[in-house]
């Protein structure tokens, strides 16, 4: 077995498992429009009945805590639903999801989340924490959408890390678009979703204490792109259900590429991000 470090006790972590928390809410116009115009689209405002995108359902459900309760980080201190992970950097590594049914523009909804799994493994730098949150997510009609989240912990870098080798993309792709990831589109999605993260604000934080080059672009902001990438080219397609791997992080510090295809059997889109290094982000979705 590999010697993790003392401050990480995994059988404490462990005891999370199972821990549930429900919170409600309800799908308001404002925020799908903010989101909308965020994103460059230009549609009219939305109007009660008017079906939720795939995957702004992030819009809502924020984590709302007092500002004394903040970490260093930013995101709350830890302790509380989510294990008290003692590692300094917290990651949004992928997720699952099945949509079931649409949520709405007035629907009143209701989350049910769950601890899953806390997982360990000796990393390519050190100790690595998964932590895996199932969401469920309901309107008047029943379970809507399910969502598998996927959070990593790892330690800062070490001056003697090296950086893992860039993934290749394909070539073979039928969409795509140009994203310039200004500190402006960061800071609206940050705060559209009421993301505390400091990685994706404070410049300052982000390269002196946890030694990124550049502000993080949300993993979450990402998925969503390549999901509207996907909605801007196949307007009729109904998705069923969506997979996504982020590879490795990208920066507002160059422009990067969604880029997507549809699938030989219509059945499914492959979708994926890159800059001019490779690979940042990959998914498919399911179609209908």
């Amino acid at each position: 077995m590999p010697a993790y470090p003392s401050a990480i006790d995994f059988d404490e972590l462990k005891r999370w498992v199972g821990r549930t928390e429900s919170r409600s809410d309800h799908v308001a116009a404002t925020p799908v429009a903010a989101l909308a115009a965020t994103l460059d689209r230009d549609e009219p405002f939305p109007r009660p009945g008017d079906t939720l995108p795939p995957l702004w359902h992030w819009l809502f459900f924020p984590s709302i805590h007092r500002h004394s309760e903040t970490g260093p980080d930013g995101h709350p201190k830890r302790g509380g639903f989510l294990p008290p992970v003692r590692l300094p950097r917290r990651m949004f590594a992928g997720g699952r999801f099945e949509f079931l049914r649409p949520l709405r523009i007035g629907d009143a909804m209701l989350r049910l989340s769950r601890i899953v799994d806390v997982r360990h493994k000796e990393g390519r730098t050190g100790p690595l924490v998964f932590v895996i949150v199932r969401h469920e997510i309901g309107n008047a009609q029943g379970v809507a959408v399910t969502e598998e989240h996927d959070i990593v912990y790892r330690d800062n870098p070490r001056p003697d890390d090296l950086a893992p080798p860039p993934r290749a993309t394909s070539a073979d792709c039928t969409w795509s678009r140009d994203i310039r990831p200004d500190p402006v589109l960061l800071f609206r999605y940050s705060a559209l979703t009421l993301n505390n993260h400091r990685i994706h604000y404070d410049r300052q934080y982000v390269t002196g204490v946890e030694g990124y080059p550049g502000l993080v672009v949300h993993g979450p902001l990402l998925a969503t792109l390549l999901m509207d990438l996907l909605r801007c080219n196949l307007p009729e397609a109904q998705v069923q259900g969506l997979t996504f791997r982020a590879v490795r992080p990208l920066f507002d510090t160059a422009p990067f590429q969604v880029c997507g295809t549809l699938e030989h059997d219509r059945k499914s889109a492959r979708l994926w991000a890159k800059d001019a290094d490779g690979l940042a982000m990959e998914a498919t979705a399911a179609l209908a």
